[in-house]
């Protein structure tokens, strides 16, 4: 993910070394971004009876509780000596009575741990007494949760939290031997570190009360709007940028920092005489195997320390996109300010914006590291995740329809095999796994844009991955170029299509995420149709396919030999 530019790059880089940097960010980024998929809801096969049917959220036996936070679960609200804590997540058993959906309508009730606290063995007249109209606590193991339910139920407890004995949630559900239960209370598991919480309370002395209910996520959250025109607006204005910075007068807009001899501060550089980096069939192809190596690598040895490294490259490339952006938009504002230089020891002569941008652009990213847990660090990361998409769809370019083809079919089967068959193989979804950071510690892959869900009382995100939104960009800014250079209009060409296609796309899969019951979805499945599909259909008709398949062939995009990727 090393970036197209070192941060500060001496005019001696050759535009071959620039080439190369420029392959191994493209590269890097479309290899760890990952769909913006929901953690998916469904109910297994455990014996079910009209006593034990409660509804489950979630696929595996053993959750994460930020799992449970992007499904139905249970909110438990506690009070230590009448001062209210932060609430816990938790997990509904398949068995129980129901909690309520909405927390005027629950109840407030004192917690007592059992005795003995696995809850095991039927309670004494005392210990009854003592759990009559208070919320039972039980650790996990040693028997049935089953069998803890209906000693709590049995001693007149309102409902019974399980603690279970790591940070995961564990469904709880029946035996072959319970599908006759009458349990009149609601079972709920927490995770060890909720338990801990409450029993620290406990042995200082003071009165724990708490609240369980259950409430309901909303069909569909405002922040999806949010989201899907951040992703089209990224497309579209990395697509228009140099008609909105003005960049065509600047020789060479993403490599700023080396200075490049300009016929005058209105001169436009013909596109020829920029440097890109063409990607082609076989880079396509081998793109894609690399991806998925690098993606299996990631299920099985990804760990805290790697994700910041993750971090630590992501940053350097959204700086650098940060830069390039701020350079370019000032000097649309002010021409003569963007060609003004400055010589230096050993890095000889940079552009003097550049290096008045790059700090600014340096604290934004620091700021952003050392806040990435607060509320607000999902603006830094967008900003720096949209401004690092520019600068890539800046550089890189597909030639023609034929690469295009290959790349996206490629990549729409990469998607739909490593969130639908890969589970079939690995047990569960490897791309779900790794964006949810299974082995992590929790931490996520920086690589994609996210905006909090503003009307869901479980918080959480709505995300997509960049290669959601770099590999139809791609398709989107040829289309554009081809639109130029044939001298077609707004509604005869095809960048316009291309987008409205786009927003279908990503329309239908928020569309099929909700329809599916938040089953994870594979973005491209919809996007790639949607787009290249949309461009086939459209050449055929207007008898311009064979131009767009072989586009470029005859005549080289640039006149420079491109990197290939």
């Amino acid at each position: 993910m090393v970036s197209q530019i070192t941060v500060l790059a001496p005019m001696a880089i050759s535009a071959t070394n620039r080439r190369m940097f420029s392959s191994l960010l493209i590269v890097s980024l479309l290899i760890v971004s990952i769909s913006a998929d929901d953690v998916t809801r469904d109910d297994d096969s455990a014996p079910k009876s009209p006593s034990c049917n409660n509804k489950f959220q979630l696929l595996r036996e053993q959750v994460k509780v930020q799992d449970v936070m992007n499904g139905l679960g249970v909110k438990v609200k506690n009070w230590v000596d009448g001062v209210e804590g932060e609430s816990i997540v938790g997990l509904s058993a398949r068995f129980g009575t129901s909690l309520p959906s909405e927390e005027d309508k629950a109840h407030t009730f004192p917690a007592v741990f059992t005795n003995p606290l696995n809850c095991c063995t039927p309670s004494s007249v005392k210990v009854i007494l003592s759990l009559s109209n208070a919320i039972a606590l039980s650790v996990r193991g040693d028997c049935a949760f089953t069998e803890k339910a209906q000693v709590a139920d049995s001693g007149g407890a309102t409902g019974l939290l399980v603690i279970n004995d790591n940070e995961d949630l564990y469904k709880m559900v029946c035996s072959d031997n319970d599908t006759s239960l009458n349990i009149k209370i609601p079972v709920v598991m927490i995770p060890k570190s909720g338990g801990d919480l409450i029993k620290k309370s406990f042995e200082a002395g003071r009165k724990v009360e708490l609240l369980l209910f259950s409430p309901n996520r909303p069909v569909v959250d405002y922040s999806v709007i949010f989201l899907w025109l951040m992703a089209v607006g990224t497309i579209v204005c990395a697509s228009l940028w140099s008609e909105i910075t003005g960049s065509e007068q600047i020789a060479e807009p993403y490599d700023q920092l080396s200075p490049k001899e300009a016929s005058g501060a209105g001169a436009v550089v013909d596109d020829s005489e920029k440097e890109f980096l063409d990607i082609n069939a076989k880079g396509a192809v081998i793109f894609v195997i690399a991806a998925s190596t690098f993606l299996v690598l990631l299920y099985f040895f990804m760990s805290s320390w790697f994700v910041w490294l993750l971090v630590i490259l992501f940053s350097i490339g959204g700086t650098e996109g940060m830069r390039t952006c701020i350079v370019g938009v000032i000097s649309r504002v002010c021409s003569s300010c963007g060609r003004k230089t400055v010589s230096l020891p050993v890095l000889g002569e940079v552009y003097v914006l550049s290096l008045v941008v790059l700090p600014f652009c340096l604290a934004f990213t620091i700021f952003w590291i050392t806040h990435q847990r607060a509320s607000y660090a999902w603006i830094g990361q967008d900003v720096l995740g949209i401004c690092l998409m520019i600068n890539v769809l800046q550089l890189a370019r597909l030639p023609n329809i034929k690469v295009a083809s290959v790349l996206l079919c490629c990549a729409f089967v990469y998607d739909i095999f490593w969130v639908f068959i890969s589970p079939l193989i690995f047990h569960e979804s490897v791309m779900i796994a790794v964006a949810r950071g299974d082995n992590s510690g929790g931490e996520a892959i920086p690589m994609l844009l996210r905006i909090p869900r503003f009307f869901d009382p479980w918080g959480g995100y709505d995300m997509i991955g960049f290669g959601d939104i770099l590999f139809p960009g791609l398709l989107v800014a040829f289309a554009l170029r081809y639109d130029r250079a044939n001298k077609k209009g707004v509604f005869s060409g095809y960048f316009l299509w291309i987008v409205i296609g786009y927003g279908v796309g990503l329309f239908i899969t928020y569309l099929g995420l909700y329809l599916m019951d938040g089953h994870g979805q594979p973005a491209l499945l919809y996007l790639v149709p949607c787009t290249l599909g949309l461009i086939v259909i459209l050449g055929c008709i207007r008898g311009d396919l064979k131009q767009l398949w072989n586009y470029g062939t005859d005549s080289p995009l640039s006149s420079e030999p491109s990197g290939q990727a």
